[in-house]
């Protein structure tokens, strides 16, 4: 099999194409959960496949887009540190916090390193023991685990010079809190086929009964999307809930029980503020308290004060699935790729940076 050819065949897309558009008999809101489902879904054309009864909802996952200011003013308080060598993932480095942006800070010579795989800076604080390296880690359950990894070599190694700023967060949760909001309407989801080979499938069957919504977790493909697609228009029809997993092919029921017991020796829930969604309870991930003496919030002074976000921008409504990035008036105008004015623009994963690449008006 494969695994790129093979879910991008023609003629079966067509197919389901057919499928969906004669099933689909009234309007279906899917809300995407992951920022690749949206990336894939405005790439291939999805959206024209489907018919005029399925509307894409933008979620809230992007790691980089969920970030809210307060977190990536500290980042930049640490990162401006004398004796600092600060490392996070590369798309971070461009989002604006209240008054500047960790690419700006790094332009000003400040040891600031985009890393190509978090194992990386285990070697930057072996090759710099008179620097104190911080590592901001960010992500969903997908990546949480390569932090894990990373904290244990730490100890390993005995590497009293690195730290850790854990910006880790869950997928169920801001799900729930999204289908708390009654203006928001939603019918089905999109689950993620990354975060969901750690989690596994089952994680998301409490919400699908709570609420009554079908699931499906999908790949990333467009035939995975479209077989996902017709799963969710036939569950309408039928008046069920269940979740259905697309991805068999790699995620199981329970996920991957090694992974999730090595996050759970390091990391414990705590809440976490999100761009556009609030504080939600136990949705972020921190160091142990047997660990506090390796986290950058408890060792340093990371009190900032933050400014509200850019009132011409509305990552905030869209992250929530209240808008899409043409409403925004500023969307590839002010706002570009070369100028974000939100996350939703800057990162890699953001809905205002797939529509943007690939259905500009």
């Amino acid at each position: 099999m494969d695994l790129i050819k093979d879910f991008r065949d023609k003629e079966l897309i067509l197919t389901l194409s057919k499928l969906i558009k004669k099933e689909s008999v009234k309007p279906l809101n899917i809300m995407e959960i992951c920022g690749g489902h949206t990336h894939s879904i405005m790439k291939f054309g999805v959206p024209n496949l489907v018919g005029e009864n399925i509307n894409f909802v933008h979620g809230p996952g992007c790691p980089v887009c969920v970030m809210p200011r307060n977190r990536i003013d500290e980042a930049i308080k640490l990162a401006a540190m004398d004796g600092v060598i600060f490392c996070t993932l590369a798309d971070m480095l461009r989002v604006p916090g209240s008054k500047t942006s960790l690419q700006k800070l790094r332009g000003e010579g400040h040891d600031i390193r985009a890393l190509y795989s978090p194992l990386d800076v285990i070697k930057i604080a072996q090759e710099n023991l008179d620097k104190r390296v911080i590592f901001f880690a960010i992500g969903f359950e997908t990546t949480t685990p390569m932090t894990a990894v990373v904290v244990e070599q730490c100890l390993k190694f005995g590497l009293k010079n690195l730290f850790f700023h854990i910006n880790h967060v869950t997928v169920p949760a801001p799900v729930r809190a999204i289908m708390d909001d009654e203006d928001v309407k939603i019918d089905a989801f999109l689950g993620p086929s990354h975060v969901s080979v750690i989690t596994g499938s089952k994680v998301y069957e409490s919400i699908a009964n709570e609420y009554k919504k079908p699931i499906a977790v999908s790949g990333f493909e467009p035939l995975d999307i479209m077989d996902s697609v017709l799963n969710l228009v036939r569950q309408q029809n039928a008046k069920t809930h269940e979740v259905y997993n697309e991805y068999k092919r790699v995620v199981k029921d329970g996920g991957n029980t090694t992974a999730q017991n090595l996050v759970s020796k390091y990391l414990k829930p705590c809440d976490f503020q999100w761009r556009g969604l609030g504080t939600i309870p136990q949705s972020g991930m921190k160091l142990r308290d047997e660990f506090k003496n390796l986290d950058a919030r408890e060792v340093f002074d990371c009190s900032v004060e933050s400014k509200g976000e850019n009132k011409a921008c509305i990552c905030g409504e869209i992250l929530r699935g209240k808008a899409k990035p043409y409403d925004c008036k500023v969307f590839g105008k002010v706002c570009n790729p070369q100028n974000p004015l939100g996350s939703c623009m800057v990162s890699g994963e953001g809905a205002c940076a797939a529509y943007f690449k690939y259905a500009r008006k």
